[in-house]
């Protein structure tokens, strides 16, 4: 496998997680990362592919954002989740649990196997 395949399957459901965040709250991406670390720690991911993907996500009409100047400092760049941001992320939900399946089989039968 390439790294250019490993990259996409450990990205899969990157778009996912940010909308996740956003839900919860508006950010601005390095508030999004900093979210990562704090909550996945073991999520290996850096701010020019969280950029990158909330471009994406905008582009795709499942975010929004907006400038905020008022405060001090540079302006900063917030996000929120569309309606249709949120339908897809009840698709991600879908999958997500799907795959969840998937995997507790594999761990199941390995550790069945392992009893031996």
């Amino acid at each position: 496998m390439d790294i250019k395949q490993k990259k996409c399957r450990t990205y899969r459901f990157l778009p996912a997680y940010i909308m996740l965040f956003l839900a919860e709250n508006a950010l601005y991406g390095s508030a999004i990362l900093n979210e990562f670390h704090k909550r996945m720690p073991n999520y290996n991911v850096d701010s020019a592919v969280i950029y990158r993907t909330l471009q994406d996500l905008e582009k795709d009409g499942l975010l929004k954002s907006y400038w905020k100047t008022e405060d001090p400092g540079p302006a900063t760049k917030w996000y929120e989740v569309t309606e249709s941001g949120i339908k897809k992320l009840a698709e991600y939900k879908d999958e997500i649990e799907q795959r969840k399946k998937n995997l507790e089989f594999f761990l199941g039968t390995y550790q069945s196997l392992n009893k031996n």
